[in-house]
């Protein structure tokens, strides 16, 4: 009789951020949990079971559950508004895909206390990342820029890709959005095991322009 895995519990970043361990109902994606006394906010949608649930409400709840793109949208996402009672924010051009909950879609920027939504379309219709600014401020960019295996971070281009050149033109929106004094930390939703046990990338100004640099570069990679 093969014993069950033991499920990993969240994993603590930073005093108010924590990381969820994979999800398979979004591809492996990487959630994330910010802690706020005005109200909680999760990054995407974590695996969802009971010790989720239990970890969720015993540190406050959530108010505010922000899509990052479709991939990270689950299966789950009605039972996860319904368990946590939570608002669902996600770009206008996305929201159409969760026709079971309850959505707030924005279209060029949600704005929340010490938050920030930036639609960065490219990877699809409605990718968008979300800024925090505590912490020394931290971006988390979904599925838009990734690492890659020297943990440097670009976007990866494929034949899911939906529009290369916004893509690109993405990234150079959030260089000029930010400076090195408030953006430290970048958070992606996936291959985040290329970041060496870090679980987020410093110096994250200096990560998106050679992020630029090295997506420019990119050729068409097939799955």
């Amino acid at each position: 009789m093969n014993t069950p895995r033991p499920i990993k519990p969240p994993r603590q970043l930073f005093p108010t951020v924590y990381s969820f361990p994979p999800n398979r109902d979004t591809l492996g994606g990487t959630a994330y949990f910010i802690l706020k006394n005005t109200g909680n906010i999760l990054v995407d949608c974590p695996p969802w079971h009971e010790g989720t649930t239990q970890f969720l409400l015993e540190h406050g709840g959530v108010t505010t559950l922000f899509i990052t793109h479709r991939d990270a949208i689950s299966n789950q996402i009605a039972k996860i508004q319904t368990a946590l009672n939570c608002d669902i924010v996600i770009q206008e051009q996305e929201a159409y895909l969760i026709p079971e909950a309850k959505v707030s879609p924005f279209q060029d920027a949600w704005v929340a206390e010490d938050f920030e939504a930036i639609w960065t379309s490219g990877f699809s219709p409605g990718s968008s990342c979300l800024y925090y600014k505590k912490e020394g401020g931290c971006l988390f960019t979904g599925r838009h820029l990734l690492p890659n295996q020297k943990g440097d971070f670009q976007s990866l281009r494929t034949a899911k890709t939906f529009h290369w050149n916004r893509q690109l033109q993405s990234i150079t929106k959030l260089i000029e959005r930010f400076e090195h004094e408030n953006l430290s930390y970048i958070f992606p939703a996936a291959n985040t095991g290329f970041l060496r046990g870090a679980g987020y990338a410093k110096e994250a100004h200096n990560q998106l322009i050679r992020a630029f640099e090295h997506s420019k570069k990119q050729i068409l990679v097939s799955f």
